[in-house]
């Protein structure tokens, strides 16, 4: 799946389970670094527009380098180191992380049926075994986008109840602004609703 299906999902669980936004950062990360080892994209596609000889680092390292256990170990040792409860934030890296693998097993096929994308899971030092499922779905099929949308509607509700949002995974200042706007609207909503409510009511006693 995307990275922002993954960054959905993952902060959800996170702010969910953990007890202040710095875990629950970090619970987040866990989710969304095994990507990392899709970088190589970028190099493709530079290499393509500058005309050098044409790279295919993503589709031989995506999915094998942070895509099995040495990557789970190593993302989640490097972020516990980090936390407040460590045991507590190991654990959901721990988590979040092979949630990112199922995902991703799920639906991250390509345009054609052929294009499936197998998870290494002894990788960066063995293909074997290779995980594999053949009902895995396009990265941009329904399914994914449904999700997504799904996941970024209940993150902006969780993130009025906790006072941050995902948006802190990457800036604290801005998660403060988007998370004051978002409480703005939900008051102003309020507001409204009950104004019809006292509005009804009136008419309903004359």
């Amino acid at each position: 799946m995307s990275p922002v299906t993954h960054l959905f999902a993952s902060w959800l669980i996170a702010a969910k389970t953990t007890k202040n936004a710095r875990d629950c950062r970090l619970v987040t990360l866990a989710g969304v670094l095994p990507d990392l080892d899709g970088l190589g994209l970028i190099a493709d596609i530079g290499a393509r527009l500058m005309g050098n000889e044409q790279t295919w680092y993503y589709g031989r390292y995506h999915h094998f380098w942070s895509h099995g256990w040495f990557g789970a170990l190593i993302i989640s040792a490097m972020l516990t180191c980090f936390a407040h409860e460590r045991l507590r934030v190991a654990l959901l890296c721990l988590v979040v992380f092979h949630l990112h693998l199922l995902c991703d097993l799920v639906g991250s096929r390509g345009p054609s049926r052929e294009d499936l994308w197998p998870i290494f899971y002894f990788g960066p030092f063995s293909k074997d075994p290779m995980w594999l499922w053949k009902g895995q779905w396009p990265l941009y099929a329904w399914p994914n986008r449904v999700l997504t949308v799904v996941l970024f509607l209940w993150g902006l509700a969780v993130a009025v109840q906790r006072g941050y949002s995902f948006v802190g995974v990457f800036n604290r200042r801005l998660d403060s602004i988007f998370v004051t706007v978002l409480s703005g609207w939900r008051d102003a909503w309020l507001k409204r609703l009950q104004l019809d409510r006292d509005a009804s009511d009136s008419s309903k006693g004359s």
